[in-house]
């Protein structure tokens, strides 16, 4: 395959996360012969904020106070980050924009506002809204299984206040992690859990958009689409990844999505890549085939 016709991989984080989680996947991808590049939206990865308040030992009221670089960041500034990404992506040939988690909200303003910048969009257990918007669907059947007030135990300091979501993943509070693991890798053992843990970056910005940002028939419509099952996620149920898709197909419905399904949990496709890899590696099959036609 030319490198002109090498799609780029664009993976786009959830919820407290950054490029740095994407680097097994990666590898991974790197090996099966495809270049990829693994997004920091604003405020995450090196320019995240880590209170002193944050290390060890921990200061709870200082952690509660403290400022953060994410306060004010919107949904708007990180699609706008993002399009930048995806246009430089676009000079080298064709894009396959991968999001996770809450990642998909991003994905899907920057798919509305630039549909020409994305070959493919794949959403791996990630929000697409289409009839509500984000936070309106936690009161629905298919969100009822998320134990919110479980994975509140630790948070810290008052959004409205600080301007910010902040959670000390660092906790020792056993309650807590166990409601972690449960959300996020159940699957997995107590080191990997751990070790993922200690990638989150304790700061997430407030803004997941409004009825504007949802999925656009006229401009995400037209846009070729896998959704990424995950079978054993509890953190983004199944049931609530195959109402997102019906919504989806609803919207745009000579433009169906591509449905897969891996097995495990929230995060067990990034901690165990090959399959996820597998998969993209795939959907890239198409411009190697048009090359050697």
């Amino acid at each position: 395959m030319s490198r002109e016709m090498q799609p780029t991989f664009v993976l786009v984080h959830g919820a407290f996360a950054n490029s740095f989680s994407f680097a097994p996947l990666q590898a991974e991808l790197g090996l099966l012969g495809h270049r990829s590049v693994a997004v920091d939206l604003p405020g995450h990865g090196f320019g995240a904020t880590y209170p002193r308040a944050y290390q060890t030992p921990q200061d709870p009221e200082g952690l509660a106070t403290a400022p953060g670089a994410i306060k004010g960041v919107t949904l708007a500034d990180n699609a706008a980050h993002l399009i930048g990404i995806l246009e430089r992506a676009k000079q080298n040939g064709p894009v396959i924009l991968v999001s996770h988690s809450r990642g998909g909200i991003t994905a899907t303003a920057a798919a509305n506002a630039r549909p020409d910048l994305v070959d493919r969009i794949v959403y791996v257990s990630a929000w697409c809204p289409v009839d509500l918007d984000v936070n309106d669907y936690y009161a629905e059947p298919e969100m009822a299984t998320v134990d919110a007030a479980s994975l509140a135990l630790a948070m810290a300091g008052n959004p409205a206040e600080l301007g910010l979501l902040r959670v000390n993943f660092r906790t020792a509070d056993p309650d807590a992690l166990a409601a972690f693991k449960a959300a996020f890798l159940a699957d997995g053992t107590d080191d990997e859990f751990l070790t993922f843990l200690n990638t989150f970056q304790p700061d997430e910005n407030l803004d997941v958009g409004t009825s504007a940002d949802r999925a656009q028939a006229a401009t995400w419509g037209r846009i070729p689409k896998t959704y990424v099952r995950l079978a054993d996620d509890t953190s983004l149920p199944l049931a609530i990844q195959d109402r997102l898709i019906r919504e989806g197909n609803a919207l745009a419905p000579d433009n169906p999505y591509d449905v897969r399904t891996l097995e495990g949990s929230h995060l067990k496709w990034l901690t165990e890549p090959a399959p996820a890899a597998r998969v993209l590696g795939e959907l890239a099959a198409p411009w190697a085939a048009s090359v050697s036609s």
